[in-house]
């Protein structure tokens, strides 16, 4: 597991990211030591013995592809496929390894394809993704030519996932963490941060707003996707218990309301450039996440709210300058 980040430690030796050093090596020993208690052992069980092969063929601009059908036998596969059945729920994608397709929850490749045409372009930048799931979006950033990405998530499973991936394109550029944002130092380093479904589960939305604006160097963009509701600059949404059946929810603002927000942080240029309402095509149950989905928190007799009676899942995409 330690090859996991030396790796990552010396590739930021020489660069601006090197302040981070001070306290990340520490952070994962911690992080390392908690988490021999729990599923990680397990885990990493299955990734040792995931079948190698060799990946002659990658594809991470229009999908996140590895590997052709035949570079593994059906016994190959048929062990890959139990060993990656054993890290579900598999939220966000979708991968394909070798032919076998892993059909995640959330087709996240819709997202990318909603944003990637407003961004400032990735090429030759170091990019930050926070809470960036089991790094789907990491690949896609790579593939529209980013020098250097890193994805945290304090989430073991997701760690997993992305390693179980990234066994079958070992890119010494493509990384995750296992921290949550309130674990990085002012880095002010990246060119692009990306933060897409986190906000709301925040308790302190401001501070994490101020948290991101840490992570840019002067002049960099922030790529922010979140749940809104519709509203004036003063409409906010906070859940009495859950939202959705999630119990995580905290704030829900309006687009405005969340302008306003970032303004006060500091953030420029802010820019709404897609809100979409989750379609229950985007987020579904498949054999690779067989428990509820959307369609289990939604009003069965009116799919415009949720089951508990607030407005269904609306999300919008921001970019913004410091």
């Amino acid at each position: 597991m330690n090859n996991w980040f030396n790796q990552f430690y010396g590739q930021i030796a020489e660069t601006q990211l090197s302040a981070w050093l001070e306290t990340l090596p520490a952070q994962l020993a911690h992080w390392q030591k908690e988490a021999a208690h729990g599923d990680l052992p397990k885990w990493q069980k299955a990734l040792k013995n995931l079948p190698v092969s060799t990946t002659s063929h990658i594809n991470i601009t229009s999908k996140v592809e590895f590997g052709f059908e035949d570079e593994l036998s059906d016994g190959q596969k048929k062990q890959m496929v139990h060993l990656l059945k054993g890290l579900m729920p598999w939220r966000k994608g979708p991968f394909t390894l070798h032919g076998v397709e892993i059909d995640t929850e959330w087709r996240s490749d819709w997202k990318w394809d909603r944003l990637v045409e407003h961004i400032s372009p990735l090429q030759d930048k170091t990019v930050l993704d926070i809470g960036c799931g089991s790094g789907y979006h990491l690949w896609r950033m790579r593939g529209a030519g980013a020098k250097f990405v890193v994805g945290i998530d304090p989430s073991d499973l997701f760690l997993c996932q992305f390693q179980a991936i990234k066994h079958y394109n070992p890119d010494p550029n493509v990384h995750l963490l296992p921290l949550g944002v309130e674990a990085l130092p002012e880095l002010k380093a990246f060119d692009t941060v990306f933060s897409m479904g986190v906000l709301y589960h925040r308790r302190s939305p401001i501070d994490f707003l101020a948290q991101l604006k840490a992570q840019l160097k002067p002049g960099g963009e922030l790529v922010l996707e979140t749940l809104v509701i519709e509203g004036d600059e003063q409409a906010v949404l906070m859940p009495t218990d859950r939202y959705a059946k999630m119990r995580n929810v905290w704030y829900i603002p309006s687009c405005d309301a969340l302008k306003l927000w970032m303004e006060r942080v500091g953030f420029k240029d802010i820019k709404v450039v897609n809100k979409d309402v989750t379609s229950l095509d985007e987020q579904r149950k498949t054999s690779w996440m067989p428990t509820e989905s959307l369609s289990d928190f939604l009003d069965p007799l009116d799919p415009t709210k949720t089951i508990e009676g607030y407005p269904a899942p609306l999300r919008a995409i921001f970019i913004a300058t410091v």
